[in-house]
């Protein structure tokens, strides 16, 4: 049951110092229907929440290549967001979605706004977007994310050139599970089909660092196994603190708590790297998926991190 507005003042309480930080760009409306939700991963009330604030198709000025096969599973599709009038030599941006291992896609249904809110903020933005989907848990355990992230910038980086797309600027991004594969990508080097990886950076929002850390849910372990004997080698912590890609971590702070040790810890370890910490963001007032829809909107907190990552190129 929800709690009332005079009970969750106290709460509230608790976020102020980083909230009042900054001027908010979320409404005071929408902070307070988020705080309300709490901790929690649901999807269907956020999209309510942030479904009107989106643009709907066709979408002006940008042009939309759909369901590209990058390799050959039937969930290695991926799609093309480039402005009609685009110039040469872009940075590239692959954005990888969650679903607890078990489900999720590129485009949540054939006419919702998520994810192409991303690709759209990414054409928008001086990029080609590049909005993928791989293979799921039962059937496709670990490592088949890793691999698929292998493929996808294998293929981004043979073939984006042809859309106006930089193959040696590619930035790989991914939410919640899609921020787990994108972290085993990046720190297990035997999955790289691209010398160094291939990467310019890589992004990752509300991830999974250590599955020791943690009790793993039923899902998680659908994709990681039931042996706990194999999860430290299944983690991408210890390569995080070695690899010399760019990294740039967020999470939110409504984040379930294990979300936000896991980001914590990740924060830690990376200092440990010899071109020195990644850069990190945890996001006032957001909750585990407003912090990915919120994208495309005028809650730039987000996106001009992710601009300023790429800019500096760290």
């Amino acid at each position: 049951m929800a709690l009332t507005r005079s009970a969750l003042t106290i709460v509230a309480a608790m976020f102020a110092s980083t909230a009042s930080a900054q001027q908010s760009p979320m409404s005071e409306d929408l902070a307070w229907k988020l705080l309300e939700l709490g901790r929690v991963i649901d999807p269907p009330k956020t999209v309510e929440l942030y479904a009107p604030l989106q643009e709907k198709e066709p979408y002006q000025g940008v042009r939309v290549e759909r369901d590209v096969k990058y390799g050959p599973a039937d969930r290695n599709l991926l799609d093309i967001f480039l402005p009609e009038t685009a110039t040469p030599s872009r940075p590239v941006l692959i954005f990888v979605h969650g679903g607890a291992f078990v489900g999720g896609n590129k485009r949540t249904t054939p006419t919702s706004p998520f994810y192409d809110n991303i690709m759209l903020w990414a054409a928008k933005n001086g990029f080609v977007g590049v909005n993928v989907t791989y293979r799921l848990a039962p059937q496709a355990p670990w490592p088949a994310g890793a691999e698929d992230m292998a493929t996808a910038v294998q293929w981004v980086t043979d073939k984006i050139g042809e859309r106006g797309g930089n193959p040696a600027r590619i930035y790989l991004m991914g939410h919640s599970a899609g921020a787990v594969h994108v972290a085993n990508y990046v720190s297990h080097p035997e999955f790289h089909k691209v010398k160094g990886g291939g990467l310019a950076g890589a992004i990752m929002v509300s991830g999974i660092y250590d599955l020791t850390a943690t009790p793993l849910a039923n899902t998680q372990r659908a994709y990681f196994g039931d042996d706990p004997a194999r999860y430290a080698e299944r983690s991408s912590l210890s390569g995080l603190a070695t690899t010399g890609i760019p990294l740039m971590m967020a999470a939110a702070e409504l984040d379930p708590e294990g979300f936000v040790l896991q980001f914590d810890r990740a924060k830690q370890v990376s200092c440990k790297r010899a071109n020195g910490c990644a850069r990190t963001l945890l996001l006032p007032q957001h909750s585990h998926m407003s912090e990915v829809y919120s994208i495309n909107t005028a809650d730039t907190r987000l996106t001009d991190e992710i601009l300023d990552f790429v800019k500096a190129g760290k």
